[in-house]
């Protein structure tokens, strides 16, 4: 080997890389990983945030007129939970939501929040519970009162206590 770091074999010269070059090369590396890895990270959080944000929103009474174009999509469902419909049973909670004069039964899997009662309006998330089945299978509530559902559904509360107060036609 010569002092410039080159070795001789079979009459050619070939450069061994120095410490320090293979110390670059393995930052490089890491720091290659390290990018990669926020990068997924970044992905998958755009992924979840679309995802969310293409979850549909429909009152009680497009809901069942759009029944079949929603199948089992996850949506989100407004409606006032009805008076006398609340029925605890295990670990889900049975009773109905009304909006436009329709009404939309949902078994809730799960604790409902600490507000939640009837005659107040709701916004659920899930799908109906089958192919060809009016029942909506809902596994997130919010309630009215709650600052979540205040900044997210302002105006679509503002009309359900409107529609509400003018009661429905029997």
């Amino acid at each position: 080997m010569s002092e410039t770091g080159e070795r001789r074999a079979e009459g050619v010269a070939t450069a061994t890389p120095s410490a320090r070059e293979t110390k670059d090369d393995q930052s490089r590396l890491r720091l290659g990983l390290v990018i990669a890895a926020i990068c997924g990270a970044i992905a998958f959080l755009l992924v979840q945030g679309l995802g969310n944000a293409t979850t549909y929103f429909r009152n009680a009474d497009e809901a069942l007129s759009e029944r079949d174009e929603l199948g089992q999509r996850r949506f989100r469902l407004q409606g006032t939970v009805v008076d006398g419909s609340v029925a605890q049973e295990g670990e889900t909670v049975a009773f109905r939501v009304e909006y436009g004069c329709a009404r939309v039964d949902v078994r809730h899997r799960g604790d409902p929040p600490e507000l939640f009662k009837p005659g107040i309006p709701v916004v659920l998330e899930g799908a109906f519970a089958a192919e060809g089945s009016d029942q909506f299978a809902s596994d997130r509530i919010l309630v009215k009162h709650t600052s979540e559902y205040r900044a997210e559904e302002g105006e679509r509360l503002d009309l359900a206590e409107r529609e509400r107060e003018a009661g429905c036609p029997t």
